[in-house]
C-alpha cells in the first residue's frame, strides 16, 4: 500500500457520507408525508456501508487484502411500520379515516446527520495530516 493511497481511502469514506448525509436529507425532508395507505407512504432510507478490500497479488500463494476504502453496498427502507393517524377530515384518508404517516423519526435523522458530518471531518483531518507529512518529507531532502 503505497502513502499515496490515503487519499483514495479517505476520498471514498468522504463519498460515502457524503451519500449519508444526502439520505438523512431526503428523510428530514420527507418527514411530514401522509399517505392514503401504507404502501404509499415514505419510508426512511439509509445506506449501507462496507470496507472494499483489494487484492495485493492475485497471483500470490496467499493472497493478502489491503483496505481500499468503503463502498456503498446498498440503500435500505426502514421496516419500521407507518404511523397510523385517525383523521377522517384529511382528503388522503381511508374509508375507515385513517391517514398513515412517515416512520422518520427526525431526532435520530439529527444524530446521523451530526455522526456522518463528524465522520466527513475526520477525513478531512487525514487528508490534511497526509499532506503535512508528505510536504515534511519534501523538506527533509532541502
Amino acid at each position: 500500500m503505497s502513502l499515496y493511497d490515503v487519499f483514495d481511502i479517505a476520498g471514498s469514506g468522504m463519498r460515502a457520507q457524503t451519500l449519508r448525509l444526502n439520505a438523512t436529507s431526503s428523510n428530514l425532508a420527507n418527514a411530514d408525508n401522509v399517505a392514503g395507505s401504507p404502501e404509499e407512504v415514505y419510508r426512511a432510507r439509509h445506506p449501507v456501508f462496507a470496507a472494499a478490500m483489494m487484492n495485493a497479488d492475485e497471483n500470490a500463494i496467499f493472497p493478502e487484502s489491503e483496505p481500499s476504502g468503503v463502498q456503498v453496498t446498498g440503500i435500505i427502507e426502514s421496516d419500521v411500520p407507518a404511523l397510523k393517524r385517525y383523521q377522517p377530515e384529511h382528503p388522503l384518508a381511508d374509508e375507515e379515516g385513517y391517514t398513515y404517516a412517515s416512520n422518520v423519526n427526525a431526532v435520530e435523522e439529527m444524530v446521523n446527520m451530526l455522526s456522518a458530518a463528524r465522520s466527513y471531518q475526520n477525513n478531512i483531518e487525514v487528508l490534511s495530516t497526509t499532506k503535512e507529512l508528505l510536504l515534511g518529507t519534501l523538506r527533509i531532502g532541502q
